[in-house]
């Protein structure tokens, strides 16, 4: 049996406990620095606040420490690890080889107990990659979006003892993680120091090399959002263990919708397959709403590469959230127009069309009257026939705002009379933590039976995370006289006990990174070669972790020392495939000539690169 885990984001703490709340097996959050979402950071003692959370119900938390570090934030960075050891935090997920020197180095008093997990920007995308990840000690790696679910599955099958993380909804990079450079090549804004500044979703111009537009002001680079909620068990026989959802920057809303959505699903496939699988964390969860992906934030869905090639990874239309199709216009009549479908509408809901221009436009409802809709202000270009999308949604944010989940342990209770007094026994269902109560108490003879007493108050959990509704009450104990005050006191002694015995136990790492054998650099592409800035050192730890793996070309990350006309990106996406004019794989021939360039507005030009024995298109800055 394997155990399946679902990994969601925390952007705060209110959103952590929303995650664990709503079915999530762990969380990950970022610190007060150093997480590859600079905006999205939290104090130590919030994380400790989430682990004390999470833990009772055997859920994990990780924190992000995934991005490049520079000299003067090495020691930032050991306090950092120690506060976070010290709180409870189960793993870190880095990029900087710098911090396993650091671990290699630890001579803090409390041994280290957290996991050390690849983060995706370390660019996870070969098997030979992953397993030298294994061998320097990493527990798990955070594999590339790219992959295909064969891919998934051959590395799994070449490093089987390596826990392997897969994203399986959420925005989308076009290049891959760790290796994009376009932001701090452009703007100045490290997409490594947790600063993207989303390059990929600006309009540009491709030209071919005569200087001739193919296509004029378009988002050439702007994927669509990933959603594999229906692949969930092709994932699972792949051999992934964590499904991670992505989003460390989106609210409350948008947790408590897609957490409840995944782990309904997942709870679906451990149903159907018992003896494979099973949950990695405890809890029956009961929700009040029922959830819809499309109703929150996305733009537009795609499986991405999960079983090879599609032509539905990009939108070039907008970089913007579409949300929902819900009809066409039907007719316009002065300041209002009727909409042909089956959707319900409430003043204030957002709508939107792609307009001939091939650009997305937005109003708001002022009001609604059945499915004749009154905007705020008329849109110029809404005609009939015009596809609409909601992306706000008033009546489900409205149910989104209350409480909509309930997360309970359940237990079995088993209360009796002991030679002094009275005991109870509390054993939780999934986990088989048991705990003892008892306390001391005078036999007194009842005037009338107590077992529907004792039941009743030992059953007040509602402040607790556990249920109960099996109890099991000796027939001498139901007997005698019992002070509802006593068995309060029982019941709260129990649950501590359960708290606390029910929190996972950590070891120490059986063996540090300094003691690993592991060789070589790992299975990297051609392109770290000739662009050593790839491997994104940027502290003199990091350098010596190079040195003692053999790495010669030692070079400093890109943004301690930019290069002329560097590769930026490196990109699954084919602009010519979308397109249609991929030959390899039946499209049209081109009439264009070759090397295409994408133009910013502003004139900034980029050439692309398409290797097509890879699959690969990368894109270089002039």
């Amino acid at each position: 049996m394997r155990t399946l885990e679902l990994l969601a984001p925390a952007k705060n703490l209110e959103c952590g406990k929303m995650a664990i709340d709503h079915g999530a097996d762990a969380v990950y959050i970022g610190a007060t620095r150093f997480g590859a979402r600079a905006a999205a950071g939290n104090s130590v003692d919030d994380i400790r606040r989430l682990c004390e959370y999470a833990h009772p119900y055997g859920a994990r938390v990780y924190v992000t420490v995934n991005t490049i570090i520079y000299e003067d934030e090495l020691s930032a960075t050991r306090l950092l690890l120690k506060d976070l050891n010290a709180c409870g935090v189960d793993a870190l997920l880095v990029q900087d080889m710098g911090i396993l020197e650091m671990v290699a180095e630890w001579r803090e008093p409390e041994p280290f107990k957290m996991e050390l997990h690849a983060s995706t920007q370390t660019d996870n995308r070969s098997a030979e990659k992953v397993r030298w990840l294994q061998e320097l000690g990493f527990k798990r790696a955070v594999l590339a979006r790219e992959l295909s679910a064969k891919d998934i599955s051959e590395i799994r099958e070449k490093v089987p003892n390596m826990e392997l993380e897969v994203f399986v909804h959420g925005a989308l990079c076009v290049s891959y993680s760790g290796v994009c450079y376009a932001s701090e090549h452009c703007f100045h804004r490290s997409a490594n120091r947790g600063a993207c500044a989303q390059f990929c979703r600006m309009k540009f111009d491709l030209l071919d090399n005569a200087g001739r537009a193919v296509e004029h002001q378009r988002y050439l680079l702007s994927m669509r959002d990933m959603c594999r909620i229906d692949h969930l068990e092709l994932l699972a026989d792949s051999g992934a263990c964590s499904f991670k959802i992505e989003g460390r920057l989106k609210d409350v809303e948008y947790v408590k919708n897609v957490v409840s959505a995944y782990s309904c699903e997942l709870d679906k496939l451990i149903a159907k397959r018992p003896d494979d699988y099973r949950r990695a964390s405890y809890g029956k969860v009961d929700y009040t709403f029922q959830s819809n992906l499309r109703k929150t934030f996305n733009r537009g869905f795609t499986t991405y590469f999960l079983e090879g090639r599609q032509n539905d990874i990009a939108c070039f239309d907008t970089p913007k959230a579409m949300g929902e199709y819900v009809g066409k216009v039907k007719e316009l009549r002065g300041g209002s127009f009727n909409v042909a479908g089956t959707a319900s509408f409430e003043n204030g809901d957002g709508l939107c069309f792609v307009n001939d221009r091939h650009e997305l436009e937005g109003f708001r409802i002022n009001k609604a009257v059945g499915n004749r809709l009154y905007p705020l202000k008329m849109p110029s270009d809404l005609k009939p026939g015009v596809a609409l999308y909601r992306n706000n949604d008033v009546a489900f944010s409205r149910l989104l705002s209350g409480v909509t989940a309930e997360r309970r342990l359940p237990v079995k209770m088993k209360f009796r009379a002991t030679a002094d007094g009275f005991a109870l026994h509390v054993e939780s269902v999934e986990t088989g933590v048991e705990v003892r109560s008892e306390i001391t108490f005078a036999h007194q003879e009842a005037r009338q039976p107590q077992h529907d007493n004792i039941k009743k108050q030992l059953t007040k959990l509602g402040n607790t995370i556990y249920s109960c509704s099996d109890v099991e009450v000796e027939e001498e104990a139901a007997r005698l006289f019992v002070p509802s005050s006593l068995l309060a006191e029982l019941r709260r002694d129990a649950v501590r006990q359960l708290a606390q015995k029910t929190v996972l136990s950590k070891e120490v790492l059986s063996r540090k990174p300094a003691e690993t054998c592991a060789r070589g650099v790992g299975d990297v592409p051609r392109e770290y070669a000739q662009f050593p800035y790839l491997y994104n050192i940027s502290n003199h730890l990091a350098e010596r972790f190079y040195q003692a793996h053999g790495l010669e070309n030692i070079r400093p990350a890109f943004e301690l020392a930019p290069t002329k006309e560097p590769l930026i990106m490196q990109c699954r996406h084919c602009i010519k495939y979308s397109l249609g004019f991929c030959v390899k794989r039946g499209g049209k021939q081109p009439t264009w000539t070759e090397p295409l360039y994408l133009r910013l507005g502003d004139g900034r030009r980029f050439r692309l690169e398409f290797n097509c024995a890879a699959c690969q298109m990368n894109i270089y800055a002039e």
